[in-house]
């Protein structure tokens, strides 16, 4: 990620409190910002905005999965510029600070904003993406589990086409894949098992494509599906056809072939399907065909902090009854 120079000053002056609504730092404490931030960089005692602006470009320049995804350094230093416990005399929300802050992060392309838990967020405004360091087997804080738990209720409720247009989609999107085009069920004899199809762009420019195969049920090795379970030899005969037609890129005018296929469960894969279809794929010395099962899908969803569909979110609560009992 290349930023402007001025851009990169504006936002070291921030850093170093030399804007109003921050902090001031001496050189110890810039030191000591970079590491609460995991950096090992120490102030050698030159200029401020300018060595501080130097390190941001340094951080910036780190590699990272996506285009619209910036390095988890430069995340973590946007929360710690909008720490609340740095809150300054006329600014006791850091809302004046915030506004400053998104002046500059605005030319480059980003919004800086609090979340529901008052954490510093940075948003990417053309994708409207969140740069998140998501780990999903990272321990999730109790506000994420309750998320989660709502999220699975979800789960279990919700129909194939809910599963992907309230789930899936804003996932894949928020993990920075783009183009992601929906099959849905009206086409179904056209798409050759294709449920999502959706474009990766490495950080090279190359562009890798991605087919999705959806069932909401659980997936297993059994003969007969039982209980709404479907059977894994059938999904990747699906999988396999997905691969092995095109489909057509309107950004590119032109038809092409799917590099990868996602094969998704909103329920579980079970032992057995997995074994088999490792089996399989190590067999056929096949990479391209990949599987998310639920704990996958609750876990991204969760630690991306993406909102809640509407129908996973608990009932507003009532007042009370809107005519009392009243004795007579």
């Amino acid at each position: 990620m290349n930023w402007k120079k001025k851009n990169l000053r504006a936002l070291a002056e921030m850093i170093i409190g030399d804007v109003e609504h921050f902090q001031y730092r001496s050189s110890s404490y810039i030191t000591e910002f970079f590491e609460d931030c995991g950096l090992d960089y120490v102030h050698d005692g030159s200029t401020r905005r300018y060595w501080v602006s130097d390190r941001l470009e340094e951080v910036l320049a780190l590699p990272t999965p996506g285009p619209t995804i910036p390095p988890d350094a430069f995340i973590q230093i946007i929360r710690s510029i909008l720490d609340k416990g740095e809150a300054q005399d006329g600014d006791p929300d850091r809302s004046q600070a915030l506004a400053a802050l998104n002046i500059a992060l605005a030319r480059e392309g980003w919004e800086a904003f609090y979340d529901d838990h008052g954490r510093g967020q940075l948003r990417h405004i053309a994708t409207n993406t969140i740069a998140e360091m998501a780990n999903p087997h990272r321990p999730m804080t109790p506000v994420e589990l309750e998320r989660r738990e709502q999220l699975a209720a979800y789960l279990n409720k919700c129909s194939e086409d809910e599963l992907i247009e309230e789930i899936l989609l804003p996932l894949f999107r928020q993990l920075g894949f783009h183009r992601i085009t929906a099959a849905g069920h009206k086409d179904k004899a056209l798409e050759y098992g294709k449920d999502v199809w959706m474009k990766y762009t490495l950080p090279t420019q190359h562009v890798l494509y991605f087919g999705i195969q959806v069932k909401k049920g659980k997936l297993d090795a059994a003969g007969v599906g039982k209980n709404g379970s479907q059977n894994i030899a059938e999904i990747h005969n699906q999988a396999l056809m997905m691969l092995g037609h095109d489909i057509f890129d309107p950004e590119l005018n032109r038809h092409v072939l799917v590099d990868h296929a996602f094969i998704v469960a909103g329920g579980e894969i079970t032992k057995q399907a997995k074994n088999w279809l490792g089996n399989k794929l190590d067999a056929l010395k096949r990479s391209q065909i990949m599987f998310m099962d639920r704990d996958d899908i609750l876990n991204l969803f969760t630690v991306t902090n993406l909102p809640l569909p509407d129908g996973a979110l608990p009932p507003p609560p009532t007042d009370g009854p809107a005519f009392p009992d009243v004795p007579f």
